[in-house]
């Protein structure tokens, strides 16, 4: 039996040139008494665009390293109650986005009651449209980034403009579009090819390709425009293809390509979206027995049986075209390590690890080499 879980999300706005009036109406969704989570880089952003057009807003909290580590979320949650804030707006990357939805939750563990939260995304993962979110555990001997799924914390409002992504840093904004397109793919674990989601992770993805594909090289985006290379209407479509990709979260089950991610990320400190550019391509080819032919919804033409194959090295065309990291190696993450990032993984994500096949564990070890 099919199923669409939904989620209790009361609106999507998009457009060029929407961002300030529609934050201005916020609070005709709930968005009262708003503190700001973002971070310092979108200071200029956030006093352009953002503080002067939030009623009654409370003052921002920008205390927000990458990967939501468990103290900052703690301060962020004390943040909220000495300001006695009533909701949030996320403006920021799924860092930030994370943090928000972790304080939301906490919130409602401490007071019974959840921060509804706007979020405003400057990159391109989707995590606005989630309810999933991570907290990097630090106290033990090792950092491990916990996973959770809490239907209440998805983002109330999310507003897509061209200016929030205009000045997101180019290697950052384009990873994280990698990172959309591993929602899509990995998004189709436990749905059928006739699954909403299918139907909109293909369009998405198929939307990322056009305009990723013919992305210049070496250049920030607003150069890019200035150079008329890149068009405001193409970061809209960028931000459009993250939300079909990431439409239906409560429906789907990710796997081994997220899974290695937040190992890398949330233990050895990798950034988040750069480990898709790493894992995609990889995990796709290595589990393709696993998903049969359910990745012939990203295939140009129907019915293709080479699909698995043709969209790995479709996806790691575009991560080298665009010149992004495509091998651990290009961090500081020492190979003799790989063991241990084998051993969480099999520890604490045994079935996404058995989507490699017989043999499993050993196939595991091989992946991971592959990828230094």
């Amino acid at each position: 039996m099919n199923q669409y879980n939904c989620l209790p999300q009361d609106g999507v706005f998009w457009g060029e040139h929407i961002l300030q009036s529609t934050v201005a109406r916020l609070g005709d969704y709930g968005i009262h008494r708003a503190i700001t989570f973002t971070v310092e880089p979108l200071a200029k952003l956030y006093d352009t665009y953002v503080r002067p057009n939030v009623k009654l807003g409370v003052g921002t909290f920008t205390d927000l390293p990458a990967h939501a580590p468990d103290m900052a979320v703690l301060k962020g949650l004390d943040a909220c109650t000495n300001a006695g804030a009533e909701s949030i707006i996320a403006l920021g990357g799924g860092s930030v986005l994370d943090a928000a939805k972790a304080v939301s939750h906490l919130h409602h563990e401490k007071t019974g009651r959840f921060l509804p939260i706007a979020a405003l995304p400057t990159t391109l993962s989707g995590s606005e449209f989630s309810h999933y979110f991570g907290i990097t555990e630090t106290d033990g001997a090792q950092k491990f980034k916990r996973s959770y799924a809490v239907r209440e914390t998805v983002p109330k409002v999310v507003v897509i403009d061209p200016v929030l992504v205009l000045d997101t840093p180019r290697a950052l904004l384009l990873s994280s579009a990698i990172k959309g397109m591993d929602h899509a793919v990995e998004g189709m674990r436990k749905v059928t090819g006739e699954h909403p989601h299918a139907v909109m992770a293909a369009s998405g993805v198929a939307r990322f390709l056009r305009v990723l594909e013919k992305w210049p090289k070496a250049m920030q985006t607003r150069e890019a425009i200035d150079e008329g290379l890149v068009t405001a209407n193409d970061l809209l479509q960028l931000q459009l293809a993250a939300w079909q990709c990431y439409f239906s979260p409560a429906s789907v089950i990710y796997g081994l390509s997220h899974r290695i991610g937040h190992i890398l990320g949330g233990t050895f400190g990798l950034p988040h979206s750069a480990t898709s550019c790493i894992t995609l391509g990889p995990v796709i080819r290595a589990c393709a027995a696993f998903y049969g032919d359910k990745l012939e919804v990203f295939a140009e033409r129907p019915g293709d049986k080479r699909a698995a194959v043709d969209l790995a090295d479709r996806i790691t065309g575009v991560v080298k075209s665009l010149g992004l990291p495509d091998r651990v190696s290009a961090f500081d993450l020492d190979r003799a390590r790989l063991p241990e990032v084998a051993t969480l993984l099999k520890k604490n994500y045994p079935n996404e690890v058995a989507d490699l096949g017989t043999n499993a564990t050993a196939k595991l070890d091989s992946l991971l080499e592959s990828l230094w």
